[in-house]
């Protein structure tokens, strides 16, 4: 592969790369990982908004197995997935003085077909939790945490389904890289609508194309493609509800590098081109920290801090990048990465953004998708119009003209 390899890898453990070494609230209050070495494993809940950073360890009656999964809530809590006794079973974890307080959520059953199930990245407003279970024809996304009755089956979807992103405030609209017929096309799952599904992302009829990360303010995406050079998957943007193609970035080709996008910075409304993106940069001279944006053309690279937890990271609305890492000297730590202010853009007189029909001028020589003219929610699309407010889900991204690709 010439161009830069791309996660996940192409196994059925595909389905769920390795997470983070440190997961993150959406608003960035919490944290929580899997502390300790070796057997002597435990969870270790971060609290982010304060002063300074602080940690504080879970540990249960015995240590925890290598494949644990942990989550932080919002309330503070930490929800915990454990495989026990041919059972995936789900608690929340809390300090109680100098112990830990368990409440049980209940268990979902593991199949004897090779069926797979990790959970999903934190929903928005952190009072949910999903997990997605990955068979050989089928994949289900479940609710293991904020149901009112234990685990409940959500959404229940034909092929297998990777990735997970979010495309809004709502913990609604959940985005997920469906295989079918030997191609991955990304699918939205309306969790509202009984797991309604329809497409986001397909670019080309014979190519993979996968959503990597999503930013509900400004309708930025970032996606894996090989479409613009079969086999060999490259990093593109585009824009939720527009009706321009997918633009693949030349300054993000590395070769013999692996780039994983891994934050997008949040709150720039009406501006996707200027938002940061951080990317991991693992290479043959080790692994350091990418700042890009999608209107310019390089990537600023940044030493990583010691003790970085890889692929952990989240972005201020001011345009500050913190790295969360833990050292012997220092266990719960939080570096700032001041990266270069963004360059000034012009904007256009509407970038559509979730929730908004397509506004964007269409070029004449792009061939626009006709669903992404009505937007199958709205009220025009309805013959009987809904007595109350719906969520309109995002337009395709589809039959971007390859021959002339944008790259920035």
């Amino acid at each position: 592969m010439t161009a830069c390899a791309i996660e996940p890898a192409a196994a059925q453990e595909e389905s769920f790369p390795p997470p983070p070494g440190l997961v993150i609230t959406v608003d960035g209050a919490y944290a929580a990982r899997l502390a300790g070495e070796g057997d002597a494993l435990f969870p270790e809940r971060w609290t982010l908004d304060g002063p300074e950073p602080y940690a504080v360890p879970l540990p249960g009656n015995q240590p925890e197995e290598p494949g644990t999964e942990v989550q932080p809530m919002g309330d503070g809590r930490v929800l915990i997935h454990r495989l026990a006794a041919g059972r995936h079973a789900f608690s929340l974890l809390y300090p109680t003085g100098p112990g830990t307080g368990e409440l049980p959520l209940g268990a979902v059953e593991r199949p004897d077909d090779g069926t797979l199930l990790r959970l999903l990245p934190p929903a928005p407003g952190g009072e949910r939790a999903y997990a997605l279970a990955v068979g050989r024809r089928s994949s289900t996304v479940w609710l293991v945490a904020g149901g009112a009755f234990g685990p409940e089956r959500v959404a229940e979807l034909p092929g297998r389904c990777s990735g997970g992103v979010w495309l809004d405030h709502t913990g609604r609209m959940l985005a997920l890289d469906r295989e079918t017929g030997g191609r991955t096309k990304t699918v939205v799952v309306d969790l509202e609508r009984g797991g309604e599904v329809s497409p986001l992302l397909q670019i080309a009829p014979d190519s993979d194309d996968r959503l990597l990360l999503a930013d509900p303010d400004s309708g930025l995406l970032i996606v894996a493609s090989d479409a613009p050079s079969p086999g060999a998957p490259r990093l593109g943007w585009g824009v939720l509800g527009s009706t321009l193609p997918v633009r693949f970035a030349e300054c993000l080709r590395m070769p013999g590098c692996t780039v994983t996008p891994f934050a997008i910075q949040p709150g720039q409304v009406l501006t996707p081109e200027g938002c940061g993106v951080a990317l991991r940069v693992d290479g043959p001279f080790g692994r350091w920290v990418g700042v890009w944006r999608p209107a310019e053309r390089q990537v600023h690279a940044f030493v990583a801090p010691p003790g970085w937890l890889p692929g952990a990271g989240r972005w201020t609305a001011e345009g500050v990048l913190l790295l969360p890492y833990a050292t012997g000297e220092e266990p719960c730590g939080l570096a700032r990465v001041e990266a270069p202010a963004a360059v000034p853009v012009p904007v256009p007189e509407a970038v559509p953004v979730l929730g908004e029909s397509p506004a964007l001028p269409v070029d004449p020589a792009v061939p626009a998708d006709p669903r992404a003219q009505v937007d199958p929610l709205s009220p025009e699309a309805e013959s009987e119009g809904p007595s109350e407010p719906v969520t309109p889900r995002p337009v395709p991204l589809c039959e971007a003209p390859l021959g002339r690709l944008v790259t920035k």
